[in-house]
C-alpha cells in the first residue's frame, strides 16, 4: 500500500483542507511555496497517464475549490503533476501540487545543462 493510500485509509495523519467522497486535499509536508497543497484521488491511480477522463472531470472542480479556499483563485497558482520516473514522480499515486501565495519563480531548468533536448 502506497503512502497516499495509507493517508486515505487514515493510517497516516495529514493536515486536510478539503475532502469529499472521491478526493482529499492536504498541505504538503515540504512546501515549495507559501501555499502548497497536494490533491489526490482516494482511489489508487498510479499516474496521470492512467487516469480516466471521468475522474479528471470530477477532480477539476475539486482543485478549483481548493484554490478558492486558499484564496489563490484570483491571484493565480501553479498546478503540477509529475508523471512517471523520468517526469520526477516520487509517489506513484496520482497527485497534483497546487502552489501559490506569491509570484512563483519560473525556469528552474535554466541553469541546468541541455541534456540533448
Amino acid at each position: 500500500m502506497c503512502i497516499f493510500c495509507k493517508l486515505v485509509a487514515g493510517e497516516i495523519p495529514s493536515n486536510k483542507i478539503l475532502e469529499n467522497d472521491e478526493f482529499i486535499a492536504f498541505h504538503d509536508l515540504y512546501p515549495k511555496a507559501p501555499i502548497h497543497i497536494l490533491v489526490i484521488p482516494k482511489e489508487h491511480v498510479d499516474c496521470f497517464q492512467e487516469v480516466s477522463g471521468e475522474m479528471m472531470a470530477k477532480m477539476t472542480p475539486f482543485i478549483q475549490e481548493v484554490a478558492r479556499l486558499t484564496a489563490i483563485d484570483k491571484s493565480g497558482y501553479r498546478l503540477i503533476t509529475n508523471n512517471g520516473d523520468d517526469g520526477g514522480q516520487e509517489v506513484h499515486h496520482l497527485h497534483f501540487h497546487v502552489m501559490g501565495g506569491a509570484k512563483l519563480p519560473f525556469g528552474h531548468y535554466k541553469d541546468e545543462p541541455n541534456k540533448g533536448l
